[in-house]
């Protein structure tokens, strides 16, 4: 059967998931490149919302910001449940 003659699922939300965990990554491995403690550096910044937390190295912070910190928020509570609850 040809490829195009089949139906495909569009998720706009899982296309944002994907997004925020591609700049997570980033951010996270520039964390590290910078001798910060990763998750400290991103709970501080996703409590008070000052970018100053994330580094402009490898455009981290840029890259963050285009991002709204609930978003990210669900995105981490999400992919934990999803690993440690539903095994």
């Amino acid at each position: 059967m040809n490829q195009f003659d089949e139906t495909m699922k569009f998720s706009v939300d899982d296309m944002k998931t994907e997004n925020v965990k591609d700049i997570m990554a980033v951010v996270y491995r520039t964390l590290e490149e910078r001798g910060y403690n990763p998750i400290n550096q991103i709970v501080g910044y996703l409590q008070s919302g000052d970018p100053a937390y994330i580094p402009r190295h490898n455009e981290a912070r840029n890259r963050i910001r285009h991002i709204d910190r609930d978003e990210i928020m669900e995105v981490l509570v999400r992919s934990y449940i999803e690993k440690e609850i539903h095994e």
